[in-house]
């Protein structure tokens, strides 16, 4: 059984895709955020960027990272729902998003929804879109160099 017969299989690996995409956001490394979405397109507040450099960029231009090379934050993403269809899949995710700035309490920034989209492709699945919807919005003012300027949109 593979990642792509076992429904199981291919459920978890569509899981650690999503939890890898926290990971990489918290830990500031936009490099292997890209890499992690080089053949998607991702959607959050402003326009659609596609491809491993275009993405990298657009967190390195929007989330302010501190002096241990991280956002302080902690994106917790729960009720995970999976619908697999052959070598496409679909994910629904709800995502909260917390932080811890210096000098701040611990503090839910952003909540919202994540619609995922993946392919299987020479052996493992990987994604083709990340669509993020935030619907809740806290203090960004230390999360994003566009809610210093003024402007409260966030990319995830």
């Amino acid at each position: 059984m593979t990642a792509l017969t076992d429904p199981a299989l291919a459920h978890r690996a569509i899981e650690n895709l999503i939890a890898r995409y926290a990971e990489l956001v918290d830990d500031g490394d936009f490099t292997g955020l890209g890499d992690l979405l080089a053949h998607a397109t991702f959607t959050g507040s402003g326009e659609p960027v596609s491809g491993r450099e275009a993405i990298e960029r657009r967190f390195r231009d929007t989330v302010i990272l501190y002096p241990d090379g991280t956002p302080r934050t902690q994106h917790v993403t729960t009720n995970t729902a999976i619908d697999l269809d052959g070598r496409t899949a679909t994910a629904r995710s709800y995502v909260t998003v917390l932080q811890a700035a210096p000098g701040l309490p611990l503090q839910t920034i952003a909540a919202g929804r994540y619609h995922d989209r993946f392919e299987h492709t020479e052996g493992q699945w990987h994604f083709t879109e990340r669509r993020v919807r935030i619907t809740l919005l806290g203090d960004l003012t230390h999360h994003l160099h566009q809610a210093k300027r003024g402007t409260t949109k966030p990319p995830a």
